[in-house]
């Protein structure tokens, strides 16, 4: 199993908002970078949901449920989706300058190539980031 970072802003797709839709395609990524992600992704991978620019925080966790497919909001199969599902809300979010500050996490994607909305995250990042959170 491997861990990922996807983001959004809270005011387009929420975490609230997954909850609520129990599933969701993740899908108008448009960085060649974050596609690569994308289709390395596997099924029942783990997810760190991040709120971007309102909020920048790691809130909760969710689990690739279906690997990469045709973006279906773009007729051009060079661009992926997958289907994420929430798994659980996080005690504490963890935000940015939390990360930043913490030197364990000094080389996380997330700290060294801010904009890119999907990206790696080793076990060991993924183990501080829970330890923040006080998961």
């Amino acid at each position: 199993m491997a861990y990922w970072l996807v983001k959004s802003e809270p005011g387009s797709y929420s975490w609230e908002q997954l909850e609520k839709d129990k599933q969701t395609a993740w899908t108008g990524v448009r960085n060649y970078a974050a596609r690569l992600h994308l289709n390395t992704m596997e099924k029942g991978d783990e997810v760190f949901f991040y709120h971007s620019n309102e909020g920048t925080n790691i809130v909760g966790i969710a689990k690739v449920v279906k690997e990469a497919y045709q973006d279906p909001t773009i007729d051009d199969d060079r661009w992926v989706a997958v289907d994420l599902k929430p798994v659980k809300k996080l005690k504490n979010p963890v935000d940015l300058a939390t990360i930043k500050k913490d030197k364990r996490l000094a080389d996380m994607a997330l700290v060294r190539i801010g904009r890119l909305s999907c990206q790696p995250v080793t076990d060991a990042e993924w183990k501080v980031v829970m330890e923040l959170a006080g998961e």
